[in-house]
């Protein structure tokens, strides 16, 4: 029986060069490689690292993927799903704390970058609100609903509910499209305009709707049609 091959040299130099040359020193494959082999310390982690960004097009495809296409992947146990999850979630919290630091409408790249890594390679679509207050400080940011490949179910009575509960000055509705085009549908167009004419008479804004892809997103605002 052979013997588990020694990479210790081969990952204290990966270590290094993170530590010497910062979060760019190291390729994504080598990033993801050095990750996994802290999950799975006895094993050349090389070929599984290419595998998953082959497998989930690439490091933001790969770190969004859910716990559970990741297992399905051949090598990838429990331990290496967490350690993937886990990097996910520090990257959103420290993208997130940006946004909650300042006015979100002076922030707003800030903002397009915590949704884009948290929704943009989403394999179901996902619709979520944030709720602002007369600041236009985040307060709450909240997932309302969860759908198949292609769509989700939206209740305006319920955003408005919980922004009334919340007190909330304004909002902004985004949700992504697992196909990757941003384009709005008709669909995304009437229930922004349904979700702006029920909150207008209570003194709740829409900022915006954003949508979200692999191809970049889109703005309702910014297209003129709120």
């Amino acid at each position: 029986m052979s013997e588990a091959p020694d990479n210790s040299g081969h990952r204290a130099r990966l270590r290094r060069r993170l530590f010497e040359g910062g979060p760019d020193a190291l390729l994504d494959h080598e990033l993801i490689e050095y990750l996994l082999a802290l999950a799975i310390p006895r094993q050349d982690t090389k070929p599984l690292a290419k595998a998953l960004l082959h497998e989930f097009g690439g490091i933001a495809g790969l770190l969004t993927a859910d716990a559970e296409a990741l297992s399905r992947v051949k090598g990838m146990g429990e331990t290496s799903v967490a350690a993937l999850k886990a990097a996910h979630a520090a990257a959103l919290r420290l993208l997130r704390a940006e946004v909650a630091e300042r006015p979100v409408l002076a922030n707003w790249q800030a903002l397009l970058d915590y949704l884009r890594a948290d929704m943009a390679h989403h394999g179901t679509e996902r619709f979520r609100v944030l709720h602002l207050n007369s600041k236009n400080m985040l307060i709450r940011d909240e997932l309302m609903s969860e759908g198949t490949i292609d769509e989700t179910a939206v209740y305006v009575r319920e955003i408005i509910s919980r922004a009334m509960e919340l007190k909330s000055a304004a909002l902004i509705l985004v949700h992504n499209h697992p196909s990757g085009d941003p384009s709005p549908s008709r669909a995304d167009i009437e229930i922004t305009r349904q979700v702006a004419a029920a909150g207008k008479g209570l003194g709740i804004g829409v900022h915006d709707h954003i949508i979200l892809g692999r191809d970049g997103h889109a703005s309702l605002r910014g297209q003129g049609l709120i």
